[in-house]
């Protein structure tokens, strides 16, 4: 605003608790030069009716001051009193932004695409999240093609850091009620932020204050409520330790709201142990001496998973360490839900998977030319590997790996291959390239190849673990170590990007439930396509060769399973044509 020819600066975010990570701030201090200062009278983040905040809104816009913060809802109702042309030159930040969408019925989506085409303003983005939690784009692709990205990964973010230095992704299965395993995973001399399942969700008991009053129990006995703040004290078993509880799940108003008020004001490790929540304690709510996020059961989207991590990841000196871990129930054979807990179960390890390779260190891919032509510490050469042939597929590999990883994770189908009964190069091959396309329609064959390859490739090597001896890299890609010197993009082709996953299923369950798993997707299987009926013929013939008899629709492999069921859908095809 002072030297790039902005007149004001809007900041947008979508509930008012979080408007406080907006104010005042003597940035000169810290060698900035210039304050970000916020007028008490343009803080809209306050208590107070929609029409008076609409006309301070107007107000500001035909006024002399610079900055304002509001909500989203306060921005959408504004926004009908005003012209698009009072935008000119105006910055208009929208914090949350996953809460736009493409949708005609999603009004901050409308508002955004009507500033943007009529008037001069600057629009900045900011999202923690690298997707919607529906399947809606955030952005028509002509909308952001307007945009310049700029990602700030978790892996940036810990080493700007001054006290946390690592970020743990975990997962502990159990059977029957969660609340007879929660004392397995519960910490209670970390600060933790646990999230117990939705009312509605397979993991609930269904009543909510009886599951609070449960897990209090499990840690010690209730000594009092303090009256004021309405922190409940509690004696922990063993010890006897008083640690202060939070619960946001009981929702008596009066309660609810000094409860969150001391939250607000909290300033040191001591003053609160563990906070209970269901549906508060998510996006934007700041305690920042927390070390551990423990969710049970799968959220309703990937994006609200990472808002819970994004509790635990604040810098502070009172941790070096912070842990996600997801509690998640066991598939149950003689249980009537037995697919939506398989489902659940599979979303929350894609989750999981997916945000492993966002922490990942990054790589960039270069196809190696000759033998002489090595691979430096963080630049891999791989024969084969396409170049990027326009500056659309640079601009993909640069900035929308990650966005792209999640729509490949998000998709049922590869949610279903998880469990190691597709073929790997059916997965790399066929359905990567139709998610590609899906959601880059506007590449052509030969640039789809060019962005799968590097997606298969990034997700293979960071699924894989890198060692050293002597002068020499390895990486571990399914079962061997193989020298990145010799890497080839047809060797990467054949190997699962999603190995992790199947290897944390085989491990973690027992042959019984794992099987369970298995015999669900299959009973729902992915329907055969031509694609892949002709990626698995050559080997069939292989397979044929080698055991004299063909595929066993009964083996209890899966991938010579799925061979059978390949021969059979080529046999049946050639019948329809008369072959």
């Amino acid at each position: 605003m002072n030297s790039g020819g902005i007149s004001k600066a809007i900041i947008a975010v979508p509930e008012r608790s979080i408007g406080g990570s907006f104010s005042s701030v003597e940035l000169s201090k810290f060698g900035f030069f210039s304050d970000w200062k916020v007028e008490p009278k343009n803080n809209l983040c306050t208590p107070g009716g929609d029409q008076s905040k609409v006309q301070a809104f107007v107000n500001f816009l035909k006024g002399e001051d610079q900055v304002l913060v509001c909500t989203h809802a306060t921005l959408r109702y504004a926004f009908e009193a005003v012209d698009e042309s009072e935008f000119d030159n105006v910055l208009l930040a929208i914090d949350e932004f996953h809460h736009v969408s493409a949708d005609g019925e999603n009004r901050l989506g409308e508002l955004l695409r009507s500033v943007m085409a009529k008037s001069e303003a600057h629009i900045v983005a900011m999202t923690g999240s690298y997707f919607r939690g529906d399947s809606v784009p955030v952005l028509l692709p002509e909308d952001e093609a307007q945009f310049t990205k700029v990602t700030y990964n978790y892996y940036k973010q810990l080493n700007g850091y001054t006290y946390l230095k690592s970020l743990g992704i975990g997962y502990h299965f159990y059977q029957g009620k969660y609340t007879s395993a929660i004392d397995e995973v519960l910490d209670t001399d970390i600060k933790t932020i646990l999230h117990i399942p939705n009312v509605q969700s397979g993991e609930s008991t269904k009543d909510k204050y009886d599951e609070v009053d449960r897990i209090l129990d499990i840690i010690g006995t209730v000594t009092h409520r303090d009256p004021d703040t309405c922190v409940i004290h509690l004696k922990r078993h063993g010890d006897g330790k008083d640690l202060k509880i939070a619960d946001l799940v009981h929702d008596e108003p009066k309660a609810r709201e000094r409860i969150v008020e001391y939250l607000r004001n909290i300033e040191k490790p001591e003053d609160m142990d563990l906070i209970i929540a269901l549906g508060m304690a998510k996006e934007g709510f700041d305690w920042k001496f927390c070390e551990h996020a423990l969710t049970v059961g799968y959220r309703g989207s990937l994006t609200e998973i990472i808002q819970i991590i994004g509790r635990c990841t604040r810098d502070s000196d009172n941790k070096i360490h912070a842990q996600f871990t997801n509690l998640i129930a066991q598939p149950d054979a003689t249980d009537e839900l037995v697919k939506l807990s398989v489902n659940n179960m599979l979303k929350a390890i894609t989750c999981s998977l997916l945000m492993e390779q966002v922490l990942a260190p990054n790589f960039k891919f270069k196809t190696k030319l000759n033998d002489d032509d090595k691979s430096t510490e963080n630049e891999i050469k791989v024969r084969g590997l396409k170049e990027p042939s326009s500056k659309r597929v640079r601009d993909i590999i640069e900035s929308d790996l990650n966005d792209l990883k999640a729509a490949i994770l998000s998709d049922d189908k590869i949610v279903k291959a998880l469990p190691g009964n597709v073929d790997p190069e059916v997965i790399n091959k066929v359905m990567i390239p139709k998610i590609i396309k899906i959601k880059y329609p506007e590449l052509s064959d030969e640039e789809v190849e060019e962005v799968r390859q590097q997606v298969v490739v990034d997700s293979v090597i960071k699924n894989g673990e890198i060692k050293e001896e002597g002068n020499k890299r390895f990486v571990r890609m399914a079962d061997k170590f193989i020298n990145i010197d010799d890497l080839h993009i047809d060797l990467i082709d054949r190997v699962n990007p999603f190995q992790k996953a199947f290897e944390i299923l085989s491990k973690s369950l027992t042959t019984k439930v794992f099987k369970v798993i298995q015999d669900t997707i299959e009973a729902t299987r992915i329907q055969m396509s031509d694609d892949e009926a002709i990626l698995l013929w050559p080997k069939i013939k292989d397979f044929f060769k080698s055991r004299q008899r063909e595929p066993d629709i009964n083996s209890p492999d899966p991938l010579e399973r799925r061979m059978a069921e390949a021969l059979v859908y080529i046999k049946a095809q050639r019948r329809q044509q008369g072959v």
